[in-house]
């Protein structure tokens, strides 16, 4: 057989680190005829490739022309997406994603808001949590959101064979609008699975005209629903549930599920509840000494240790608590950091920076947020991770490299996952997250994405990001007293080793009704083991970084009840 003729051309290439200012190395690839990629220097040791191109239209021509779009140039086609100018980088994410939608599989939709009624903005979903067990994924999420607070009932999806088929439905007996339940709205759904007892449990409040309660339906195979039992009736204003269970059968709770909320009438005021009978009952709700804040979401180690990282209200940054006695009593509360944020623009609701916190096979805790302290004049957020094998002591925030700190790309509401069949050192991470290409756009020019980016070794480096999808103008999305709403919080859940991210998304309304609803990739996200990893090592933050907003000025996530002016502390730095 004859040689086949090769062409020689010259590629950027970018070293594996950041990259500062101009700095760049050359290396010759060579492309024979047939499209295969051959690097006269070993691959593996350029880090993410990049091409050296003048203008957008340049890259898609060259794409288009000389790298058809197939499994062969996946180091070259990342080398494109890795230094051309981010806002460029969106845009041919967006164009590879759209031209290979078949070997992406896309998105699936896994509900759609059925409500008619007045009260609601229809169709809207939003506000996802997850949770897999062995091979069924259960997500629950707020259908028909409310302008005041809440919405028409609680959803869920459920795939009982790792995500390839889905069903859905409806919460039966919390609101006047399905099934005989008695509240004005359902708000901030969680969910989890009870093993010990065989139960799914969704947890949520049911809005009441003077207060609200908070509530568990609970399922054998989560389709079918139980009507609701009462947590807690007597909070003065309950606020952003969540909840989790111990399903590690050393544990000496094994069983025991947890329910966190914060009583904001009584200036936010966290409070904790135990159930250990599948959530049949709930003991007494324990006011949590000096944990004042919200969104608090409880793990449990495998040793049975319980902890609830929380955005504090004392100190502005996010802090921690936990019980060692299967929920008798909780306390201890400590820190595990500061926060400097960037104000969220596009009037969307993004006001507080809730923690999402996971747990690995291990013990090891992991604490996602977004942050800006990495940022020059706090002009935009990156996503940060702290972690604590002893539930003491936490590590300083490192930035998750998803771009350089030189981007214009802002990141925003995390939902962490973490494979519970993985542990430290090579403990799997995934993160969804939602995204300005520009972190200074306006109500009427700002774009909103979702992505998702995974780390294979417990944070220390991490894969090239994923665009799910972008382009979402925030006047799509429902309207709150605090702005436009996909979420208070979005979530991913690992099952079978592959990560699924649950999240709203949402398309141009049409016939004077919303078009948003809730997706997930059609197939799991695995992480990119072969290809090049990202690390943050390298990465300082800003001296005397701070926040580029003003205090919090109420105690609510709905923006009901106002703090005193005494009481708004200035987020921390």
């Amino acid at each position: 057989m004859g040689h086949r003729r090769r062409e020689r051309r010259r590629y950027c290439l970018c070293p594996a680190g950041p990259v500062h200012g101009d700095e760049k190395k050359v290396f010759t690839l060579t492309l024979p005829r047939d499209g295969r990629i051959v690097p006269e220097r070993n691959s593996k040791s350029l880090g993410l490739l990049a091409a050296g191109f003048r203008s957008l239209g340049q890259a898609l021509s060259f794409v288009q022309k000389e790298l058809p779009m197939n499994p062969r140039h996946p180091l070259l086609f990342s080398a494109l997406l890795s230094c051309l100018p981010l806002p460029a980088l969106v845009l041919v994410a967006s164009f590879f994603l759209t031209s290979t939608a078949q070997a992406q599989k896309g998105l699936v939709r896994l509900s759609t808001d059925p409500f008619t009624n007045p009260e609601s903005q229809h169709a809207t979903e939003v506000e996802p949590d997850t949770f897999a067990f062995g091979s069924t994924f259960v997500t629950a999420f707020q259908v028909g959101r409310i302008y005041g607070g809440g919405a028409s009932d609680i959803g869920f999806a459920i795939s009982t064979n790792g995500g390839t088929t889905w069903t859905n439905g409806l919460l039966p007996g919390i609101t006047k609008f399905y099934k005989g339940g008695q509240f004005l709205a359902a708000s901030d759904p969680a969910v989890s699975y009870d093993s010990a007892h065989g139960k799914w449990l969704i947890v949520s409040l049911g809005l009441g005209p003077n207060n609200n309660y908070v509530l568990t339906n609970n399922s054998s195979d989560g389709i079918t629903w139980n009507n609701p039992v009462t947590v807690n009736s007597n909070s003065s204003y309950a606020d952003k549930t969540w909840l989790a269970c111990d399903n590690s059968p050393s544990s000496p709770a094994f069983g025991h599920c947890y329910v966190e909320w914060d009583d904001a009438g009584i200036g936010a005021q966290v409070m904790m509840s135990t159930s250990s009978d599948g959530g049949q009952t709930w003991s007494a709700a324990y006011s949590v000494p000096n944990a004042i804040g919200l969104g608090g979401q409880p793990v449990v180690q495998p040793n049975g240790t319980a902890v609830v990282p929380f955005l504090s209200f004392n100190t502005g940054g996010i802090q921690f608590f936990k019980s060692t006695n299967g929920g008798q009593s909780w306390g201890n509360v400590g820190t595990v950091s500061s926060i400097s944020d960037h104000a969220i623009a596009g009037d969307l609701r993004a006001v507080y920076v809730l923690p999402t916190a996971e747990v690995d096979a291990g013990g090891t805790i992991y604490v996602v947020w977004w942050d800006c302290r990495f940022r020059s004049g706090c002009s935009s957020n990156d996503l940060v991770i702290s972690k604590s094998s002893d539930a003491k002591n936490w590590s300083a925030p490192s930035r998750i490299p998803i771009d350089p700190v030189s981007s214009t790309i802002d990141h925003f509401l995390p939902g962490l996952a973490v494979d519970p069949t993985t542990s430290g050192n090579t403990a799997h991470l995934a993160v969804t997250f939602y995204f300005y290409p520009k972190a200074n756009c306006s109500d009427a020019t700002c774009k909103l994405g979702v992505a998702f980016v995974s780390s294979q070794d417990g944070g220390k480096t991490w894969a090239k990001g994923k665009i799910l999808g972008q382009g979402m103008n925030t006047g799509w999305l429902p309207d709150t007293s605090l702005g436009r709403m996909v979420g208070d919080y979005i979530s991913t859940s690992y099952v079978n080793g592959k990560a699924y991210g649950v999240f709203a998304g949402a398309q141009p309304p049409s016939g004077g009704k919303f078009r948003e609803a809730m997706y997930t990739p059609k197939i799991g996200l695995l992480e990119e083991g072969s290809g090049p990893r990202m690390s943050s090592a390298g990465d300082k933050p800003v001296p005397n970084a701070k926040s580029d907003h003003g205090p919090i000025k109420f105690w609510d996530s709905e923006g009901r009840i106002p703090r005193k002016p005494g009481q708004q502390e200035r987020p921390q730095h």
